[in-house]
């Protein structure tokens, strides 16, 4: 796998996403994230990474959603509003995940952030990952978990609008299709065959990958 590149400035001219970028079904968005930047601005100060790896989930049909069946709570509520906006949710007793709500209003599909290349705030993502200089860069934000450590993602962020605010979303470079890889979702298995879907994707060339498939 190539090494990390080196950061990017965050103040240069960028062109930023439209709502129409996320309107889109959540396995079309996914490939369209992978590239993109995230960037998190807080009292502490600014961390950023470039999105790696991603998961669709594809709302009432797909049994690995929280929303199959129609299924509307409290809890994914978000996902059944406007597109780019950020659904967060506790898991496990022991950490936070962070999905791009996709599709339209009433089509409660999203996007897990699986990984993130960081690019800005490396040393606030190894304070807040109480990390020291061993822990490489590329592992920093590897994983949904730890992204949101490191980025400083907690419920607090839930529904926030990926267009405007502390947690933006910015254009990045597009990754060509022949370093974008597919295989099945992570820890889904409880979904039947819909846990066999390709439906995770991931930048190969990136050493910030959570998960490889085995040979």
């Amino acid at each position: 796998m190539a090494p990390l590149r080196a950061r990017e400035p965050l103040h240069r001219p960028v062109r930023l996403p439209t709502r129409r970028f996320f309107a889109r079904d959540a396995l079309t968005l996914a490939r369209g994230l992978l590239g993109t930047v995230l960037v998190h601005d807080t009292p502490e100060g600014t961390t950023a990474g470039r999105i790696v790896e991603v998961e669709a989930y594809r709302g009432p049909e797909d049994r690995a959603a929280h929303s199959y069946g129609g299924r509307r709570t409290a809890r994914n509520e978000v996902m059944y509003g406007p597109p780019g906006h950020v659904y967060v949710y506790f898991i496990y007793g022991m950490h936070y995940c962070c999905n791009v709500v996709a599709a339209g209003i009433d089509e409660p599909e999203a996007v897990l952030l699986r990984a993130l290349e960081p690019i800005a705030g490396i040393e606030l993502m190894r304070a807040r990952r109480r990390a020291d200089e061993r822990l490489p860069v590329a592992a920093l934000a590897r994983g949904p978990g730890n992204l949101c450590r490191a980025m400083g993602i907690d419920r607090g962020c839930n529904g926030a609008d990926l267009l405007s605010g502390p947690l933006r979303l910015r254009a990045g470079r597009r990754l060509s299709a022949d370093r974008i890889a597919a295989t099945t979702r992570v820890g889904v298995a409880y979904a039947g065959d819909h846990a066999h879907r390709p439906w995770r994707l991931f930048d190969r060339s990136s050493a910030a990958v959570s998960s490889l498939p085995r040979a």
